[in-house]
Protein backbone atom coordinates (compact mmCIF):
# COMPACT_ATOMS: atom_id res chain seq x y z
CA UNK A 1 0.00 0.00 0.00
CA UNK A 2 1.34 3.43 -0.53
CA UNK A 3 1.31 5.72 2.30
CA UNK A 4 3.27 8.85 1.25
CA UNK A 5 0.46 10.79 0.20
CA UNK A 6 0.61 14.59 -1.53
CA UNK A 7 -2.65 16.39 -1.53
CA UNK A 8 -3.55 19.61 -3.82
CA UNK A 9 -5.46 21.91 -1.90
CA UNK A 10 -7.53 24.89 -2.21
CA UNK A 11 -6.33 28.03 0.66
CA UNK A 12 -9.88 28.44 1.64
CA UNK A 13 -13.01 27.23 3.82
CA UNK A 14 -13.03 23.83 1.56
CA UNK A 15 -9.96 22.82 2.96
CA UNK A 16 -10.53 23.13 6.10
CA UNK A 17 -11.70 18.77 7.10
CA UNK A 18 -8.31 17.84 5.46
CA UNK A 19 -6.36 20.40 7.97
CA UNK A 20 -8.00 18.98 10.95
CA UNK A 21 -7.76 15.61 9.68
CA UNK A 22 -4.05 16.32 9.83
CA UNK A 23 -3.73 18.01 13.07
CA UNK A 24 -5.77 15.55 14.74
CA UNK A 25 -3.48 12.36 13.20
CA UNK A 26 -6.62 10.78 11.35
CA UNK A 27 -4.37 9.95 8.34
CA UNK A 28 -1.69 8.47 10.89
CA UNK A 29 -3.78 6.31 12.20
CA UNK A 30 -4.99 4.94 9.11
CA UNK A 31 -0.92 4.67 8.42
CA UNK A 32 -0.53 7.44 5.95
CA UNK A 33 1.81 10.17 6.09
CA UNK A 34 0.10 12.89 4.21
CA UNK A 35 1.74 16.17 3.02
CA UNK A 36 -0.28 18.80 1.25
CA UNK A 37 0.52 21.76 -1.47
CA UNK A 38 -1.50 25.05 -2.02
CA UNK A 39 -2.67 24.98 -5.76
CA UNK A 40 -5.12 27.91 -7.77
CA UNK A 41 -6.88 25.37 -9.68
CA UNK A 42 -6.62 21.71 -10.82
CA UNK A 43 -5.60 22.49 -14.18
CA UNK A 44 -2.24 24.08 -12.46
CA UNK A 45 -1.51 20.40 -11.55
CA UNK A 46 -2.59 18.53 -14.15
CA UNK A 47 0.85 17.02 -14.96
CA UNK A 48 1.59 16.16 -11.47
CA UNK A 49 -2.18 14.61 -11.11
CA UNK A 50 -1.32 12.41 -14.65
CA UNK A 51 2.25 11.46 -13.27
CA UNK A 52 1.65 10.70 -10.12
CA UNK A 53 4.01 12.97 -8.16
CA UNK A 54 0.46 14.44 -6.87
CA UNK A 55 -2.15 12.09 -5.37
CA UNK A 56 -5.22 13.69 -5.01
CA UNK A 57 -6.79 17.14 -5.36
CA UNK A 58 -9.26 18.83 -4.21
CA UNK A 59 -11.35 20.67 -7.39
CA UNK A 60 -14.47 22.50 -7.94
CA UNK A 61 -17.12 20.57 -9.74
CA UNK A 62 -16.70 22.88 -12.23
CA UNK A 63 -12.83 22.52 -13.15
CA UNK A 64 -13.05 19.17 -12.96
CA UNK A 65 -15.75 18.33 -14.90
CA UNK A 66 -14.43 20.36 -17.83
CA UNK A 67 -10.82 18.43 -17.75
CA UNK A 68 -12.90 15.47 -17.97
CA UNK A 69 -14.95 16.35 -20.62
CA UNK A 70 -11.78 17.52 -22.28
CA UNK A 71 -10.19 14.14 -22.02
CA UNK A 72 -6.84 16.09 -20.99
CA UNK A 73 -6.89 13.04 -17.70
CA UNK A 74 -10.17 11.17 -16.28
CA UNK A 75 -10.75 11.55 -12.73
CA UNK A 76 -12.96 10.07 -9.95
CA UNK A 77 -15.03 11.54 -6.90
CA UNK A 78 -13.64 10.43 -4.00
CA UNK A 79 -15.09 12.25 -0.77
CA UNK A 80 -17.49 15.76 -0.70
CA UNK A 81 -15.71 18.73 0.21
CA UNK A 82 -18.06 21.94 0.62
CA UNK A 83 -21.55 23.58 -0.78
CA UNK A 84 -22.58 26.56 -0.86
CA UNK A 85 -24.42 28.50 1.73
CA UNK A 86 -26.09 32.43 1.73
CA UNK A 87 -23.14 35.42 2.28
CA UNK A 88 -20.28 33.12 1.41
CA UNK A 89 -19.75 33.22 -2.22
CA UNK A 90 -20.08 36.56 -4.31
CA UNK A 91 -19.60 39.76 -6.25
CA UNK A 92 -17.81 41.99 -4.26
CA UNK A 93 -17.30 45.79 -5.32
CA UNK A 94 -15.30 48.71 -3.25
CA UNK A 95 -16.37 51.08 -0.91
CA UNK A 96 -17.23 53.87 -3.00
CA UNK A 97 -18.48 51.92 -6.27
CA UNK A 98 -20.92 53.03 -8.75
CA UNK A 99 -21.62 49.69 -9.28
CA UNK A 100 -24.84 49.47 -7.30
CA UNK A 101 -27.28 46.68 -9.07
CA UNK A 102 -25.86 43.72 -11.54
CA UNK A 103 -26.87 45.49 -14.67
CA UNK A 104 -24.57 48.16 -13.48
CA UNK A 105 -21.66 45.18 -14.11
CA UNK A 106 -22.15 46.05 -18.02
CA UNK A 107 -18.75 45.94 -20.04
CA UNK A 108 -17.37 45.92 -16.49
CA UNK A 109 -14.07 43.72 -16.00
CA UNK A 110 -14.73 40.93 -12.94
CA UNK A 111 -12.06 39.37 -11.31
CA UNK A 112 -12.65 35.36 -10.71
CA UNK A 113 -9.83 32.70 -10.05
CA UNK A 114 -10.53 30.71 -12.67
CA UNK A 115 -11.92 31.57 -16.24
CA UNK A 116 -14.42 28.08 -16.53
CA UNK A 117 -14.99 27.46 -12.68
CA UNK A 118 -17.51 28.28 -9.95
CA UNK A 119 -17.33 31.61 -10.16
CA UNK A 120 -18.46 32.30 -13.97
CA UNK A 121 -20.41 29.38 -13.60
CA UNK A 122 -22.73 30.52 -10.09
CA UNK A 123 -22.72 34.09 -11.80
CA UNK A 124 -23.70 33.43 -15.50
CA UNK A 125 -27.59 32.37 -14.09
CA UNK A 126 -27.78 35.62 -12.44
CA UNK A 127 -26.50 37.54 -15.12
CA UNK A 128 -28.72 36.68 -17.65
CA UNK A 129 -31.65 37.09 -15.07
CA UNK A 130 -30.41 40.83 -15.26
CA UNK A 131 -30.78 40.81 -18.96
CA UNK A 132 -26.75 40.58 -19.48
CA UNK A 133 -24.99 38.64 -21.89
CA UNK A 134 -22.11 36.76 -19.75
CA UNK A 135 -19.84 36.11 -22.93
CA UNK A 136 -20.35 40.04 -24.16
CA UNK A 137 -21.79 42.28 -21.69
CA UNK A 138 -18.73 40.71 -19.08
CA UNK A 139 -14.86 41.18 -19.07
CA UNK A 140 -14.11 38.00 -16.85
CA UNK A 141 -10.30 38.61 -15.71
CA UNK A 142 -8.12 35.89 -14.33
CA UNK A 143 -7.11 36.77 -10.76
CA UNK A 144 -5.33 34.39 -8.12
CA UNK A 145 -7.10 33.84 -4.99
CA UNK A 146 -4.31 35.62 -3.36
CA UNK A 147 -4.48 38.88 -5.05
CA UNK A 148 -8.38 39.02 -4.73
CA UNK A 149 -8.55 41.61 -2.43
CA UNK A 150 -5.30 43.45 -3.44
CA UNK A 151 -6.80 43.99 -6.98
CA UNK A 152 -10.18 45.09 -5.76
CA UNK A 153 -8.57 47.70 -3.82
CA UNK A 154 -6.32 48.73 -6.67
CA UNK A 155 -8.73 48.91 -8.66
CA UNK A 156 -7.32 46.45 -11.50
CA UNK A 157 -10.66 45.23 -12.04
CA UNK A 158 -14.32 46.66 -11.03
CA UNK A 159 -15.71 44.13 -9.05
CA UNK A 160 -14.29 40.55 -7.88
CA UNK A 161 -16.38 36.87 -7.07
CA UNK A 162 -14.76 36.10 -3.71
CA UNK A 163 -15.13 33.23 -1.24
CA UNK A 164 -15.16 33.64 2.20
CA UNK A 165 -13.26 34.14 4.49
CA UNK A 166 -11.77 36.66 1.45
CA UNK A 167 -15.58 37.79 1.47
CA UNK A 168 -15.33 38.96 5.53
CA UNK A 169 -11.59 39.82 4.88
CA UNK A 170 -12.57 42.70 2.13
CA UNK A 171 -15.76 43.78 3.97
CA UNK A 172 -13.58 44.56 7.10
CA UNK A 173 -10.16 45.84 5.09
CA UNK A 174 -11.66 47.53 2.35
CA UNK A 175 -15.17 48.36 3.40
CA UNK A 176 -16.47 46.68 0.30
CA UNK A 177 -20.00 45.07 -0.05
CA UNK A 178 -21.64 42.19 -1.69
CA UNK A 179 -23.44 43.26 -4.93
CA UNK A 180 -24.73 39.86 -5.42
CA UNK A 181 -25.14 36.40 -3.12
CA UNK A 182 -23.90 34.00 -5.72
CA UNK A 183 -25.23 30.87 -3.91
CA UNK A 184 -28.89 32.40 -4.21
CA UNK A 185 -31.87 31.71 -6.68
CA UNK A 186 -31.02 29.41 -9.50
CA UNK A 187 -27.29 28.52 -7.69
CA UNK A 188 -28.68 28.28 -3.77
CA UNK A 189 -26.86 25.47 -1.48
CA UNK A 190 -25.05 24.42 -5.47
CA UNK A 191 -22.12 21.85 -4.54
CA UNK A 192 -18.77 23.36 -4.79
CA UNK A 193 -15.65 21.13 -4.16
CA UNK A 194 -14.50 17.79 -4.51
CA UNK A 195 -11.75 15.43 -3.58
CA UNK A 196 -11.10 13.57 -6.78
CA UNK A 197 -7.83 11.20 -8.32
CA UNK A 198 -7.55 10.64 -11.44
CA UNK A 199 -9.16 6.78 -12.85
CA UNK A 200 -5.57 5.54 -13.02
CA UNK A 201 -4.69 5.76 -9.26
CA UNK A 202 -7.66 5.00 -8.25
CA UNK A 203 -7.09 1.40 -9.74
CA UNK A 204 -4.11 1.47 -8.76
CA UNK A 205 -4.00 2.33 -4.96
CA UNK A 206 -7.93 1.06 -3.60
CA UNK A 207 -6.21 0.37 0.03
CA UNK A 208 -4.54 3.86 0.10
CA UNK A 209 -7.58 5.60 -1.36
CA UNK A 210 -9.89 3.38 1.51
CA UNK A 211 -7.77 4.53 4.09
CA UNK A 212 -7.77 8.28 2.77
CA UNK A 213 -11.81 8.12 2.73
CA UNK A 214 -11.45 6.75 6.47
CA UNK A 215 -9.58 9.57 7.76
CA UNK A 216 -11.30 12.27 5.98
CA UNK A 217 -14.45 11.02 6.90
CA UNK A 218 -13.92 11.74 10.13
CA UNK A 219 -12.71 14.81 9.57
CA UNK A 220 -15.83 15.90 7.57
CA UNK A 221 -18.29 14.97 10.37
CA UNK A 222 -16.35 17.28 12.67
CA UNK A 223 -16.40 20.07 10.12
CA UNK A 224 -19.84 19.58 9.58
CA UNK A 225 -21.05 19.72 13.37
CA UNK A 226 -18.39 21.60 14.92
CA UNK A 227 -18.05 25.20 13.51
CA UNK A 228 -15.23 26.21 16.09
CA UNK A 229 -13.32 23.37 14.58
CA UNK A 230 -13.23 25.05 11.13
CA UNK A 231 -12.45 28.78 12.37
CA UNK A 232 -9.90 27.13 14.62
CA UNK A 233 -8.05 25.89 11.69
CA UNK A 234 -8.25 28.36 9.12
CA UNK A 235 -5.74 30.83 9.87
CA UNK A 236 -3.00 27.75 9.97
CA UNK A 237 -3.57 27.26 6.13
CA UNK A 238 -5.04 30.57 4.97
CA UNK A 239 -3.87 34.22 5.33
CA UNK A 240 -7.16 35.04 7.53
CA UNK A 241 -6.52 36.42 10.94
CA UNK A 242 -8.27 34.14 13.83
CA UNK A 243 -10.76 37.09 14.69
CA UNK A 244 -12.23 37.31 10.47
CA UNK A 245 -12.27 33.23 10.12
CA UNK A 246 -14.03 33.44 13.79
CA UNK A 247 -17.11 35.17 12.09
CA UNK A 248 -17.10 34.45 8.58
CA UNK A 249 -20.51 32.35 6.67
CA UNK A 250 -19.25 28.67 5.92
CA UNK A 251 -20.91 26.97 3.59
CA UNK A 252 -21.76 23.23 4.55
CA UNK A 253 -19.91 20.14 4.40
CA UNK A 254 -22.02 16.59 3.29
CA UNK A 255 -21.23 13.88 4.58
CA UNK A 256 -22.17 11.71 1.63
CA UNK A 257 -21.14 12.12 -2.12
CA UNK A 258 -23.95 11.93 -4.20
CA UNK A 259 -24.08 11.78 -7.84
CA UNK A 260 -27.30 13.60 -8.31
CA UNK A 261 -26.37 16.39 -6.46
CA UNK A 262 -23.27 17.09 -8.32
CA UNK A 263 -25.34 16.25 -11.84
CA UNK A 264 -27.10 19.65 -10.72
CA UNK A 265 -23.53 21.52 -11.23
CA UNK A 266 -23.01 19.32 -14.79
CA UNK A 267 -26.43 20.38 -16.07
CA UNK A 268 -26.05 24.50 -14.70
CA UNK A 269 -22.15 24.16 -16.90
CA UNK A 270 -24.27 22.61 -20.05
CA UNK A 271 -26.91 25.70 -19.61
CA UNK A 272 -23.40 27.68 -19.53
CA UNK A 273 -22.08 26.10 -22.26
CA UNK A 274 -18.71 25.29 -20.25
CA UNK A 275 -19.92 21.90 -21.49
CA UNK A 276 -20.73 21.10 -24.96
CA UNK A 277 -22.56 17.97 -24.18
CA UNK A 278 -24.62 15.97 -21.39
CA UNK A 279 -22.01 14.52 -19.01
CA UNK A 280 -23.60 11.80 -16.57
CA UNK A 281 -21.97 12.36 -13.28
CA UNK A 282 -22.70 8.97 -11.62
CA UNK A 283 -19.88 7.18 -13.78
CA UNK A 284 -17.18 9.36 -12.05
CA UNK A 285 -18.33 8.51 -8.97
CA UNK A 286 -15.69 5.77 -7.42
CA UNK A 287 -17.35 3.31 -4.85
CA UNK A 288 -15.22 0.30 -3.47
CA UNK A 289 -17.11 -2.12 -5.71
CA UNK A 290 -15.32 -0.78 -8.44
CA UNK A 291 -11.93 -1.23 -7.08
Amino acid sequence: MKTDLLIGQYPGADSAPLFIAMERGFFKEEGLNVKQEPIQAPQAVLPKLSNGSMDIVLGSYATILVIQEQGTEKFKYIADSYQGAAGAFGIMVKKDSPIKQVGDLKGKKIGVNALKGLGTLTMNPHFKIAGLDPDKDIAYTEVPTTNWLSSLDKGDVDAVWMTDPYVSEAKKTLGATMLLDTMSGPTDGLPITGWAATEKWVQTNPKTLAAFQRAMAKAQNIAATDRSAVTKVLPTFTKIPAETAATINLGAYPTSLSAQRIQRVADLMLESKMLTQKLDVSSMIYSASQG
